[in-house]
């Protein structure tokens, strides 16, 4: 039978392939006795061995496909797996109580993970999450159950999943994952950015892919639309590999573009620029003609691993960024952890609201060695291009005036041991607070520049967390409220004489991209994937006649009507 699910358009293109089901197998357990407990033990160690055998070839492929700090996570699990403290205790239990393998190995786990679990440490119960993870794989292979492994696909599919964890993506390979569709999530959330960033069509938050598509159906992800067929008709088959004709066509068309200005088509020039994670992101960069670096999220660095990095480590990172754009441009955005994004060595409390809580800058005004360590690293770095420093998370002007003071005084320390640093650094603040945009003339006059950002600028505008489905209605970029904000700060730049930046998703949407264009956003960083086709689109539009609509929508009154106004002057 086939059928069609609607979700959201998480990431753009067409993929028509397998299904690829990656949901929870049985793992449940029976108790039996065994007699040969020594026979026992040796399955045991087989399934140890196996597992052992598969985390290795996992961590080298996240190792060459995302770097050493995502391939970290897979150097914490191989130690579990040869820890003494964890294998002792279950062959013994096999040798001294004649109990299967299965229900050896989960006891002992379980005892250990509840253990970790009770301690008032996040450490400790982060390598909870270690142990449950790594014996539900030795489980399986003890009971002869497929664990779907991301990493060992090797043809063509399409991934199908409640969410995409970070480990998850970080084992997909390109070559063979197409695309893929979760139940849950939004254009913001993590699976989302990894798929613009992985060039994969995705549709997720459909509410329902796991429940309606076995393993092996034919579905085609239509990135475009939002829309997912299952075991569709060859007539729609055949509708979708033309629409992926059109669309390879139109890819080609944009790609003519790479070394081109991003110039209206009267003659203003806007920049176009990426958002990174890390700096095996820049090929992607460069290969989209992106004119700069207008986000570097440097939390990547502090992710996935059981320590902080290390100030040289931080430098490699930072210098290879600026060394590969040359004298492009490159914003680095200093840590933004805490709330949502979790860093288990640094065992911070759990919070009823993260979101708006100990995280970003108020953590690294606390917690001053770690900011302090960052911004020396940053500015030894500085001196191999040309680096802007943004503080995230900024919301009165205290906050900045400290942030800015430490990095002085670091400088200045740097300055006396002879260390070279760049004659001139740009220190920006990204605007993500309500208070900050309605207060932007005054902190324009002690900025160099802004950059808004729109993920959490909407959401905090809109009291509406952007990972919760049942309030993603009030995700709405094009609310006239918030197209006031960022006016206020685009306009408080302009007239210091500063510049303003986007780094939200809104600043490669084609919807905002017209009312941005002629609001006078001066520099536009999106996904490297949008780079291309977002030049293509401003090059068709008249900075003067944008100017008009920007001033129409902002008299508008809900998000939709806004939407209608864009789409009646890009499509005449």
């Amino acid at each position: 039978m086939s059928s069609m699910l609607k979700g959201i358009a998480a990431s753009n293109g067409i993929a028509i392939a397998k299904a690829y089901l990656l949901v929870e197998p049985d793992l449940s357990v029976e108790r039996k006795e065994v007699g040969d407990t020594e026979a026992e033990v040796n399955r045991f160690r087989e399934a140890l061995a196996t597992s052992t055998s598969e985390l290795e070839t996992i961590r080298e492929k996240a190792n060459v496909d995302l770097g050493a700090d995502k391939a970290a996570i897979f150097d914490a699990h191989l130690l579990v797996l040869s820890d003494p403290e964890l294998i002792a205790p279950i062959e013994d239990k096999i040798k001294n109580e004649s109990l299967n393998a299965e229900a050896s190995l989960k006891d002992t786990a379980d005892m250990f993970v509840s253990m970790f679990e009770s301690m008032d440490n996040e450490y400790m119960r982060e390598r909870a999450a270690d142990i449950r993870d790594v014996t539900k794989r030795v489980l399986s292979h003890l009971l002869g159950v497929q664990v779907s492994n991301p990493s060992m696909i090797s043809e063509e599919v399409i991934i199908i999943a409640e969410d995409l964890t970070p480990s998850d993506t970080a084992q997909l390979n390109r070559e063979f994952v197409k695309g893929f569709t979760t139940d849950i999530g939004g254009r913001t959330s993590h699976s989302a950015i990894m798929a613009r960033s992985m060039e994969i069509p995705a549709v997720v938050g459909t509410k329902e892919v796991t429940s309606e598509i076995k393993n092996g159906d034919l579905v085609i992800v239509d990135g475009l639309n939002g829309e997912v067929h299952i075991n569709p008709t060859q007539e729609v088959v055949n509708h979708y590999k033309n629409e992926y004709e059109q669309y390879e066509k139109q890819k080609a068309e944009w790609a003519k573009l790479v070394n081109e200005k991003t110039v209206s088509a009267d003659g203003t020039h806007v920049e176009l620029a990426a958002n990174i994670g890390t700096p095996k992101d820049l090929e992607g960069v460069i290969n989209n003609g992106g004119e700069a670096v207008g986000l570097y999220r440097t939390e990547f660095l502090y992710m996935g691993r059981n320590e902080l990095p290390s100030e040289e480590e931080q430098f490699e990172a930072y210098k290879a960024v600026l060394e590969g754009m040359g004298d492009k441009p490159v914003v680095v955005r200093t840590l933004d952890v805490g709330g949502d994004k979790e860093l288990p060595y640094l065992d911070l409390p759990k919070e009823m609201n993260p979101f708006l809580g100990y995280r970003a800058i108020r953590l690294c005004l606390d917690e001053q060695s770690i900011f302090r360590t960052q911004l020396r690293a940053l500015l030894r770095a500085s001196s191999y291009g040309n680096l802007k420093i943004m503080f995230p998370m900024i919301s009165n002007l205290n906050e900045f005036r400290e942030a800015k003071s430490i990095l002085e005084e670091e400088k200045s320390k740097l300055a006396d041991t002879g260390t070279k640093i760049a004659d001139s650094i740009e220190v920006g603040i990204m605007v993500e607070i309500p208070s900050t945009a309605v207060m932007a003339d005054v902190f324009a006059k002690e900025v160099d520049f802004f950059s808004i950002g729109t993920n959490d600028l909407i959401q905090y505008t809109m009291a509406a967390d952007r990972m919760n489905e049942r309030v993603s209605y009030l995700y709405q970029p094009y609310n006239p409220a918030i197209l006031r904000l960022v006016k206020m700060v685009i306009d408080a730049a302009h007239k210091e004489g500063k510049w303003a930046g986007m780094c939200g998703e809104m600043a490669g949407d084609e919807i905002a991209i017209p009312i941005l264009l002629g609001l006078g956003l001066d520099e536009f960083s999106m996904s490297a994937t949008s780079i291309l086709k977002a030049r293509s689109q401003i090059r068709n539009l008249t900075k003067a006649d944008m100017e008009n609509l920007a001033q129409e929508v902002l008299q508008l009154d809900t998000n939709d009507s806004v939407i209608e106004a864009v789409k009646k002057v890009i499509n005449e």
